[in-house]
């Protein structure tokens, strides 16, 4: 793949309905759908998807993580996280919809991974059959969504209740930082700017994150500027001087610092 400036980016598109938010599909047909190269190529989409896988095993990448994946995973990847396409012989449910299409239930800072309990997994592949079912009478009758959109909501719900969803996520203050914190990472790393942003100080902010994660404002803010330098470095083509101008840093040589500090190795090191 010849890598550029910009991770490969894909926007929404129901190719069924084009002003319908949501589809519903099994990971087959998406294959079929796509070419060689973007099945393989690293990418990011404006759009949620959740895979639940149902056969075989097999892998897929989600920022540097490669999550093994057989039937009782299953895999939420939020808009702007770069993966790679389920590798192996798997076959999953897959349900694609736009961050404005559910109801107001879903944060979209919770963990990319999760094993259904075997004692659940029935109930999980209920709801979302109940949810393709209602997608494909909507497709034929054209009918108000309320109903697909109330079944997308308590799905999510369901996965909000699996082990390993971080409990913290339902501090709404902290979710307000979690955005204004996408907003701004490129623009400034200063946990006291954050805190006026959302209206706390930066005692209240430290503390919110402490309870959330156990890591403070500033090691949030500075993780999630890591993150991003990561993506552009491996997936991109831009020079780490172009990377840490992308990302705030007035010289070459701070963001280098910055990313030695909190990786261990240099910018160009990790990206060979």
């Amino acid at each position: 793949m010849v890598r550029s400036g910009q991770v490969a980016q894909f926007g929404f598109s129901n190719p069924d309905r084009g002003q319908l938010g949501l589809e519903a599909l099994d990971l087959g047909v998406l294959r079929r759908r796509l070419t060689e190269d973007t099945l393989t190529k690293v990418h990011r989409t404006d759009f949620h998807q959740l895979f639940l896988f149902t056969a075989g095993t097999g892998t897929t990448m989600v920022d540097f993580v490669d999550h093994p994946c057989s039937p009782g995973t299953l895999l939420h990847v939020s808009p702007g996280r770069v993966l790679r396409l389920p590798a192996g012989a798997v076959e999953a449910f897959m349900v694609l919809f736009t961050p404005a299409f559910p109801p107001p239930v879903l944060s979209p800072f919770g963990p990319v991974r999760h094993l259904v309990p075997k004692a659940e997994l029935a109930v999980f592949t209920r709801a979302v059959q109940d949810l393709r079912q209602e997608y494909r009478r909507n497709l034929l009758t054209n009918e108000p969504v309320d109903l697909l959109r109330q079944l997308l909501g308590a799905l999510l719900l369901r996965v909000a209740r699996l082990p390993g969803s971080a409990p913290g996520h339902a501090d709404a203050r902290f979710e307000r930082f979690q955005q204004e914190l996408e907003r701004s990472f490129a623009s400034t790393r200063n946990a006291a700017e954050y805190a006026a942003r959302i209206g706390y100080s930066t005692r209240s902010l430290n503390r919110i994150c402490l309870a959330a994660t156990g890591l403070s404002a500033k090691a949030l803010i500075d993780a999630r500027v890591t993150l991003e330098a990561k993506r552009l470095l491996v997936h991109t083509d831009l020079s780490s001087a172009a990377i840490g101008h992308r990302l705030g840093f007035s010289e070459a040589t701070n963001f280098t610092k910055f990313f030695a500090r909190e990786t261990g190795m240099s910018p160009g090191a990790f990206r060979e």
